[in-house]
């Protein structure tokens, strides 16, 4: 089989957001400063990345999107994968689409980043590809791979026990979070500008899908708060989200300076230049944790929930309910605000402790390492 090529399946969509192709796009650029050649397999969801994929320079797939059935397609298929319906198509048929690219391409490595995949798909499609590598979140199926990276915080090596063989190679925790390297580039200027900082500079994130459009509740409550006129809201969305527009009439409203920006390319040097960061807890938790900005942060998900109550555990963020997020509840958001003015200091260090940026790094090592 051809070496140095590698090739990514991964969905974007409406439903499950951008996190996963994001973070293989973090994972291909940093093997494409190695040599290697990069393809995405990507289904045609509502809200898919394709183009995005494509102007990152990278090769890409697409696969039409199909009804989903009951069944995986397998005639033994055991149980029904709790995020099947993501797919847009049954294991057996996807498998099939993704077998006519793998045969053309014979990469070195298929690397795998979806809840609706597991041991089925991965073993139909085993004489296509020499290694398997998944990103996981949620250690709920089994899987036949070499290499497996679940990069969360509160993550346990024995979780993945009787899902994976004992002969795979488990990274675990934000030890390996896939960062982008302007990330680490910029972690001892944005902990060195931390020492004075204050609250007047405040980043909200809250995916690139944001469905529920928490981003609005977010915005109407800190309208009705008392944060200083001179206060700066850098609003950062995806180019798929459903509320953009309306997003950007309400921000034009606010009693303070308010900016929207779509696909940015830049959210390292915000993230560097803001004083708080009010997002989901996803992987973007450790970009933040890199760059020491506290957070304040809500689960959008139900995979961010052990990632959130990890992070406040070690005090590196503070929770908050969609639902207390509320114009006419000004005081939950004013106490939090508070609460982080208070504590900013440990915040600061506590989540700069957590991740060093040099994750994408450590993947690298271990796969170019196996032979």
């Amino acid at each position: 089989m051809t070496s140095k090529q590698v090739v990514f399946r991964a969905d974007a969509s409406l439903d499950m957001g951008t996190g996963h192709v994001m973070r293989c796009l973090t994972l291909a650029n940093a093997l494409r400063e190695k040599g290697y050649e990069c393809h995405f397999i990507c289904r045609e969801h509502k809200g898919n990345l394709i183009d995005f994929i494509l102007g990152q320079g990278f090769h890409a797939h697409p696969l039409v999107c199909s009804p989903t059935t009951a069944s995986n397609g397998w005639e033994h298929e055991g149980e029904e994968l709790a995020h099947a319906a993501w797919l847009g198509a049954s294991q057996r048929d996807d498998a099939g689409a993704c077998q006519k690219v793998l045969e053309k391409i014979k990469p070195q490595w298929l690397v795998v980043d979806h809840y609706a995949l597991d041991c089925q798909w991965e073993q139909a499609l085993k004489p296509y590809y020499e290694r398997l590598m998944v990103i996981d979140d949620l250690a709920d199926r089994s899987h036949q791979c070499e290499l497996l990276l679940d990069q969360n915080l509160g993550r346990m090596e024995k979780d993945y026990n009787g899902l994976v063989s004992e002969k795979c190679n488990r990274l675990i925790g934000p030890n390996y979070a896939l960062l982008r390297p302007e990330f680490v580039e910029l972690r001892e200027r944005s902990l060195e500008r931390r020492h004075n900082s204050k609250i007047s500079r405040i980043l909200i994130t809250l995916g690139g899908v944001d469905l529920n459009n928490v981003t609005a509740q977010v915005l109407e409550a800190l309208g009705h708060s008392q944060l200083p006129l001179e206060t700066e809201l850098d609003i950062v969305m995806g180019a798929s989200a459903p509320s953009l527009l309306a997003v950007r009439r309400q921000a034009k409203e606010l009693p303070f300076k308010a900016t929207v920006s779509v696909n940015v390319r830049d959210m390292a040097e915000r993230m560097c230049l803001a004083d708080l960061c009010i997002g989901a807890a996803g992987s973007t938790s450790w970009e933040r944790c890199c760059l020491g900005l506290p957070a304040i942060q809500f689960v959008l998900a139900d995979n961010q929930k052990m990632v959130n109550q990890s992070l406040i555990e070690k005090g590196a963020a503070i929770a908050l309910d969609t639902r207390n997020v509320q114009a006419s509840d000004d005081k939950v958001l004013e106490d939090v605000l508070t609460q982080i003015w208070s504590n900013i200091s440990r915040m600061i260090n506590s989540s700069a402790a957590i991740v060093d940026g040099l994750g994408s790094k450590r993947v690298v090592d271990h796969l170019m390492s196996m032979k």
